[in-house]
């Protein structure tokens, strides 16, 4: 459902020329709406009414964002779809990545990397994905070392913590 959402405000964004600051836009309404547990509960609450709902979007709103982001705000509250909110900003994202050539990936390292090692990570992974890949980077010290790289739905699984997992497994089956 969400991705119908998405799809719908993505083709606006491209006819209107408007695809960065959309996504700007709903980038900053999601964060409000799931910053503030008080503005959750209202928006979330099935005994408050759209009418009361399009209010409350409206004092937050009106004037921060544009004519089209109020009125597909206004069309959730309307539809009852306002718990996606959320979920059609994530995919609104990435139809605007993929239309960018543009791909997110999570890496874990065991250890902080230096700004150069990111750097040439950025430019393998760039070269492995081929398209232009965002890194976000995360430090988890239980993978003893080497990296564990996700990007889409690809895992590239280079920590010393799954090379000794894959030991213990062949030695395991070997000694049975």
């Amino acid at each position: 459902m969400a991705r119908r959402y998405a799809q719908a405000l993505y083709e606006i964004a491209v006819d209107n020329n408007k695809l960065d600051a959309m996504e700007e836009e709903l980038k900053g309404v999601s964060q409000v709406v799931e910053s503030e547990r008080g503005i959750q509960r209202i928006l979330y609450h099935p005994q408050i009414t759209a009418a009361e709902k399009r209010e409350v979007l409206k004092q937050l709103f009106e004037g921060r964002v544009s004519e089209t982001i109020m009125n597909f705000l206004y069309l959730l509250m309307d539809r009852q779809r306002e718990a996606y909110l959320n979920d059609i900003v994530v995919e609104f994202i990435h139809l605007a990545n993929a239309a960018r050539n543009k791909v997110d990936a999570q890496v874990v390292s065991a250890v902080e990397l230096s700004d150069g090692q990111k750097e040439q990570l950025a430019g393998v992974l760039n070269k492995l994905a081929g398209k232009e890949v965002s890194p976000e980077y995360k430090v988890d010290a239980s993978l003893i070392g080497g990296l564990l790289v996700r990007i889409g739905d690809k895992v590239i699984d280079g920590s010393v913590k799954h090379k000794l997992e894959s030991l213990r497994q062949r030695l395991m089956s070997q000694s049975s």
